[in-house]
């Protein structure tokens, strides 16, 4: 388990993140930013200058009067709380507790996802892609970070790096235990490459335990890290016996 490390500029970053801790953190790490406190809450860290350089830079447009910090506050909450992943994660409740919605998303999940009022907003594409007991499936862009903006919100600061972009092709098993997933030799680890035309939302496996809970419950399950393949939807034993 790596030690806590300070801040680092972007080439010790990126250096750090090829080893399984892409991101400056504290605390004990599960890889590619996260600890474990962090876990609830899909807290990413990124380092200090970084985020200095970009507070520096939305400043000076402000104070040029090329940028209007009102509406940039919007988009920002535009895309952190209605297009952010509790988009994803109703198209996934939904899927759960409707076997012909399910059907629906697997053959064609851009019409699917239009149904309950989520929409494409450059003209891509929308492949679901189911996990099942003998299938586990990882999304990745190997050339950028092209992304399912209308149903995951922002891209996590790991979706965009190059260790990710590079490893979770090669070694996805390796990566996907960084992340905490540890996957059976006997199941089948599917890497999706997204590109400007089609990206990719992974429908993962409806935990054991939550037959009772309702649709919106559920939804509350589903993590943006889940759609993504780099987690399971899990319960805790407080929410099996509720």
């Amino acid at each position: 388990m790596p030690k806590p490390q300070k801040a680092v500029g972007r080439r010790g970053f990126l250096r750090t993140a090829a080893t399984g801790a892409a991101g400056v953190v504290t605390g004990a790490t599960t890889g590619y930013g996260h600890t474990q406190q962090d876990q609830d809450h899909s807290h990413q860290a990124i380092p200090s200058d970084l985020t200095l350089r970009v507070k520096a830079l939305e400043s000076l447009l402000v104070d040029k009067g090329l940028v209007d910090r009102v509406a940039l506050d919007r988009i920002v909450d535009a895309f952190e709380t209605k297009i952010g992943p509790r988009n994803g994660a109703r198209v996934v409740a939904r899927a759960w507790v409707d076997p012909a919605y399910k059907k629906r998303l697997l053959a064609d999940a851009t019409t699917a996802m239009e149904e309950l009022g989520f929409h494409r907003h450059q003209g891509e594409d929308i492949v679901a892609l189911e996990n099942t007991a003998k299938i586990h499936n990882l999304v990745v862009c190997t050339l950028c970070s092209c992304y399912p903006w209308p149903l995951l919100g922002l891209p996590p600061v790991w979706y965009k790096s190059a260790p990710y972009r590079s490893r979770a092709v090669i070694d996805p098993r390796g990566v996907l235990k960084e992340f905490g997933v540890d996957i059976d030799a006997e199941v089948e680890v599917r890497v999706w490459d997204s590109t400007a035309e089609i990206r990719y939302m992974v429908l993962p496996v409806r935990p054991a335990g939550s037959a009772r809970f309702t649709e919106e419950t559920l939804a509350a399950l589903v993590t943006r890290d889940s759609m993504i393949g780099t987690a399971r939807v899990t319960l805790d034993v407080n929410q099996v016996q509720a």
